[in-house]
């Protein structure tokens, strides 16, 4: 079988990607091991979508048919030092309607999903997962477990940050591991979050709560991993009442909705994001400290900028050009490489250290409380990453 561009990864840029191609007579074909699952009750991964993602989810024709009912814009934002520095965001003084919208993974990855299924150019293999990979001249050959032989102009690693596809294409990454668990959970709250997101910067690591429809929340924590197994084995009670405290009890007393679980936090730079026939997308082309807020997003910006480039091409120029594919490198370097150095810079700033330099960075948070012009510029980078 023969396709312009293979997928190979139906998560959430993999698939996002595959939809931004629908209008287009390339023929695209979606590799996946299975199908998502819609959780009970709620999901514990949420994202924190910046404007200029729901925009992009908006044009590829997601964005009108996610249940409402299942998000949350975020209006405000307030930020903690571990030493009385404050630092607050506002959608109404920066003159938007809000600063970015939470919503569960899987709510996105469902419509998502569903569109693929209806998608006249592409064709889904699932479940099927990838055997091997050759790279020639005229074309990438790819082998399925299930025996099927598959051959594409372009292949688009869109499988995670450990890459089965960038690994067979012989890209070598660095992973820095943070020692950190990031561990997540959703709560409801005693008190109305009133569409605020709350960060505390502290010395047992970084606690986020988005808010989630009603009185939810759902917590993020990168924690020591020592840390972070405490919490995952806490029973509910002890749970609720060391997130509250840990909180100062912002939001009121906390009830469990999902069980706390725990993953492993690392930085991932890749050398490239592109061979001859081949690009690389979200999580299998860079992963960041969560602190931001940024993964996804950023996965998406990487299915936008690519799509918009195959999409714009000229007729007799290859998918798998390398020339091609070096724009969507440089067009997605310099934010890439940006995030990844503030993000890791600021989770380094903000581990326990002396006197003097706690000091210095929650002198840092109120000096820039202070600066309208420059939290404004904080803020219309963030809504259009």
């Amino acid at each position: 079988m023969r396709f312009d561009i293979v997928i190979i990864g139906g998560g959430l840029a993999g698939l996002s990607l595959a939809a931004a191609l629908r209008r287009t007579t390339l023929s695209v074909a979606l590799v996946e091991g299975r199908a998502p699952l819609s959780p009970v009750g709620w999901d514990a991964r949420v994202y924190a979508i910046s404007p200029s993602n729901v925009r992009f989810l908006d044009d590829i024709g997601i964005w009108p048919h996610l249940d409402r009912q299942r998000m949350e814009p975020v209006r405000a934002m307030e930020i903690f030092g571990d030493a009385g520095g404050r630092l607050e965001f506002s959608a109404y003084a920066s003159g938007v309607s809000e600063l970015a919208w939470i919503m569960e993974s899987s709510l996105m990855h469902g419509e998502l999903w569903e569109t693929a299924k209806r998608q006249g150019n592409l064709t889904l293999f699932c479940p099927a997962r990838p055997q091997a990979l050759r790279m020639e001249d005229q074309a990438a050959c790819l082998l399925l477990d299930d025996g099927r032989s598959i051959e594409a102009n372009l292949v688009v690693a869109a499988d995670g940050a450990d890459s089965w596809t960038r690994s067979a294409a012989g890209i070598e990454v660095n992973f820095s591991p943070y020692g950190q668990h990031g561990v997540v959970a959703n709560f409801a709250t005693e008190r109305p979050h009133r569409g605020t997101a709350f960060q505390w910067f502290r010395e047992d690591g970084i606690l986020a709560w988005l808010p989630l429809p009603g009185n939810r929340i759902s917590m993020v924590w990168s924690t020591p991993e020592e840390h972070g197994r405490e919490l995952a084995a806490l029973d509910a009670e002890a749970l609720c009442q060391r997130v509250a405290a840990a909180g100062d009890d912002t939001l009121g007393r906390l009830e469990l909705l999902t069980p706390a679980a725990g993953f492993p936090l690392r930085l991932m730079r890749a050398p490239r994001m592109v061979l001859p026939r081949l690009a690389l997308i979200g999580d299998a082309a860079h992963a960041i400290h969560p602190l931001s807020g940024h993964g996804i997003n950023l996965g998406y910006q990487d299915a936008q900028e690519l799509a918009a480039l195959l999409c714009a091409k000229p007729g007799h120029i290859d998918c798998g050009d390398y020339v091609l594919l070096r724009r969507y490198e440089r067009a997605r370097k310099e934010e890439i490489v940006t995030l990844q150095a503030v993000t890791d810079g600021l989770q380094h700033l903000f581990l326990p250290a002396s006197g003097f330099l706690s000091g210095v960075r929650n002198a840092g948070l109120n000096l820039t409380n202070r600066l309208p012009v420059v939290k404004d510029a904080l803020v219309r980078y963030a809504l259009a990453s």
